[in-house]
């Protein structure tokens, strides 16, 4: 199988392992890796997930050997335009080309970046919550060369994440965004050395997991949902988001506190 799953406390690192073509995403590959996250989100004691690449590359992009076969219009016609094309809203939408992109979790996915993650890896990386990059890592277009526009999310999620203008000049050059710059203009939240990227993300995964979950999981799901929003609206809905946590978690937390654990900022005993 070219995915693996490896749990450990509430962590999953779910791992594309296709390193014969630096982890290129065939379509067997892509629907295994939207079933390893469903599963995930779907397991009460999955708390966060590491996605990572194995064998030094995280994801090349969208597998060209396979969509050289596409060249016949039926063909393509048949297996993307028709099979991938987002649903009515009746039935729930098809994945996309590079499998996950469309999922919207309400977990943590954090991404473990070693070697290249180029066009539609790159993609993939930007549906992660966070990534971890090693040094040597890095992003970019580089399907550019070859007439492949983003489809996988990357067109929208890069702006988010960059700003416009700086989301433009990386996507149109097409150009290699190499660690240190894409943690310099938010494209990735820490870098870390070379060969260490998925025992950092795994370290920071459990760091996430041991809180009391449901205020981590109101706070994420507040700030994914107010983008964009006027301000006035966004604080309701971070209101009804927190307020349900708080009534769950927050004054068994204060109870704790007032006992006498994680004062000065200890997050040792919590």
């Amino acid at each position: 199988m070219s995915i693996e799953i490896v749990k450990s406390e509430g962590v999953w690192t779910i791992i594309h392992n296709r390193p014969e073509a630096r982890n290129a995403m065939d379509p067997d590959s892509a629907q295994a890796l939207v079933d390893a996250f469903t599963e995930f989100e779907a397991d009460e004691t999955a708390l966060v997930a590491v996605f990572w690449g194995a064998g030094g590359a995280f994801c090349a992009g969208w597998d060209l050997k396979y969509g050289a076969t596409l060249s016949d219009p039926d063909r393509f016609e048949r297996e993307i335009a028709q099979k991938l094309a987002f649903s009515d809203g009746a039935t729930p939408d098809p994945r996309g080309p590079m499998g996950p992109s469309r999922l919207e979790l309400s977990k943590p996915v954090i991404g473990a970046i070693e070697g290249a993650a180029v066009a539609g890896g790159m993609e993939l990386a930007l549906w992660c919550d966070v990534r971890v990059m090693a040094q040597t890592a890095y992003l970019g277009v580089y399907c550019r060369r070859w007439g492949i526009s983003l489809v996988d999310g990357g067109s929208v999620r890069l702006p988010r994440l960059v700003g416009q203008g700086k989301a433009l000049e990386i996507a149109m050059t097409g150009r290699k965004v190499e660690a240190e710059e894409c943690y310099r203009i938010g494209l990735c939240e820490r870098v870390v050395p070379h060969g260490t990227a998925r025992q950092a993300a795994e370290a920071m995964a459990h760091e996430i997991a041991r809180f009391p979950q449901q205020a981590m999981l109101a706070d994420r799901r507040t700030i994914i949902e107010t983008h964009g929003m006027p301000v006035r609206q966004a604080l309701k809905v971070e209101w009804a988001n927190g307020l349900d946590a708080v009534r769950k978690e927050g004054t068994a937390g204060a109870a704790r506190f007032s006992g006498g654990i994680g004062r000065h900022g200890d997050f040792a005993k919590i």
